[in-house]
């Protein structure tokens, strides 16, 4: 059997993953899956983070820098939450490695998935988040629920 299989952000077909423990269901990606064969993944829980849980953004850089460590992540009561959206955006890895996946359709502006802008200290701005790096910097083709992919692709045409 040949087919494609596409990592979603849980939260956009539904789950209640989120921070504040909704979701972003969003249904043009819904029905843009409707007969495909998806995996859902919230990297947050994933990495061990509670639902509904503090808020966090990323400081001093974006996704990539947060890898490189001269980034961190860091949630609203001040905790530095990094190594939880580590350890997520790992997992998403290896899910989507497992499973052979060749694109991601994540949420955007989220600190763990997105793919074009990110929420900082000083609010939103052009970055990428945590698992958004990873995946793409292994090769899936990522994109945001909108299907705009520049600024994650940018960064395996840099490799």
């Amino acid at each position: 059997m040949n087919y494609e299989i596409v990592l979603v952000s849980a939260c956009l077909i539904g789950v209640n993953c989120r921070h504040d423990g909704g979701h972003a269901y969003c249904p043009e990606v819904f029905d843009d899956l409707f007969n495909r064969h998806f995996l859902p993944v919230c990297p947050e829980q994933l990495g061990g983070l509670p639902t509904p849980r503090i808020p966090a953004n990323i400081e001093g850089g974006d996704g990539r820098e947060v890898w490189q460590g001269l980034a961190r992540v860091i949630n609203k009561a001040g905790e530095d939450v990094t190594n939880a959206f580590l350890k997520g955006a790992k997992e998403a890895l290896c899910i989507a490695q497992t499973a052979k996946a060749k694109k991601a359709i994540l949420k955007d502006h989220s600190p763990s998935c997105g793919c074009q802008a990110i929420y900082r200290q000083e609010g939103l701005v052009r970055g990428v988040g945590v698992t958004a790096a990873i995946l793409a910097e292994n090769g899936l083709e990522v994109v945001s629920e909108l299907g705009d992919p520049v600024l994650v692709n940018r960064i395996q045409a840099d490799k």
